[in-house]
């Protein structure tokens, strides 16, 4: 399976964050996510593991109550079910979101 830039299928989410999935299998998603200053994930929770990667940007991360400053390079990981959510600190950043199982939700 190949996913092209060209393809676009950019959702612009109520925060107005723009998510864009690149890609998936049943046990695996790939998702872009355009972020701007201010913007903010609420904390939350999905029954997926997820790895947030970040391309390009600033943001304060909260995984379980903890917080950190992460920078283009970074990662942060959850559980199923484990609490977390993102606030963006500068404008035009990027970030990569990989779950597993794939995200039915954002397929609808």
């Amino acid at each position: 399976m190949f996913y092209l830039h060209d393809e676009k299928n950019e959702k612009k989410l109520e925060n107005g964050i723009v998510r864009t999935v690149k890609g998936h299998l049943d046990d695996l998603m790939v998702c872009e996510l355009k972020w701007n200053k201010g913007m903010v994930g609420a904390v939350h929770t999905h029954p997926h593991r997820q790895c947030g990667y970040i391309i390009k940007g600033t943001f304060e991360a909260e995984v379980d109550g903890v917080k950190q400053i992460l920078r283009a390079g970074d990662c942060f990981y959850t559980e199923a079910d484990q609490p977390h959510g993102l606030v963006c600190l500068e404008d035009d950043s990027l970030m990569l979101d990989i779950f597993t199982p794939h995200r039915e939700d954002f397929l609808k």
